[in-house]
């Protein structure tokens, strides 16, 4: 059975592994409890968050393996949840443009909605991978 491209980049992982205190690692990772976890103790109070830099290698492979590639870029979408979440960019990308426009109108429904999107974006894209 030939490997399977990754579906979540080691160098992304690295990046968001800085703000690791706030787990957002873990979540693009496909781990949204620890990564809750992270975010409410600050990374188990750093200790868990030093940890990971070394953990990261194979919660990739862990990622890669679970999530389906396709015509949505896990790469993309993680960087534009993290950073522009609250705007909507994120789905505008995913073309979820209705949910999109809402989010840009209600900085993401009031954070809810972008906390919700943590926890489900790998789902959300393999769902629409696996229908391309």
């Amino acid at each position: 059975m030939p490997a399977q491209d990754p579906t979540h980049s080691k160098l992304i992982g690295y990046l968001l592994w800085i703000f690791g205190f706030t787990g957002s690692h873990r979540f693009y990772f496909g781990k949204p409890v620890t990564g809750t976890i992270w975010f409410f103790t600050l990374g188990l109070l750093g200790v868990g968050w030093l940890i990971d830099v070394f953990l990261i290698s194979s919660m990739r492979r862990s990622a890669s393996l679970r999530f389906r590639a396709g015509q949505i870029d896990f790469n993309i979408a993680w960087v534009l949840l993290t950073f522009f979440g609250l705007l909507g960019l994120h789905r505008m990308y995913m073309g979820k443009w209705i949910t999109g426009i809402v989010y840009l109108l209600t900085l993401g429904i009031f954070g809810l909605g972008y906390l919700y999107d943590f926890w489900t974006l790998n789902d959300q894209i393999t769902l629409i991978n696996a229908s391309a």
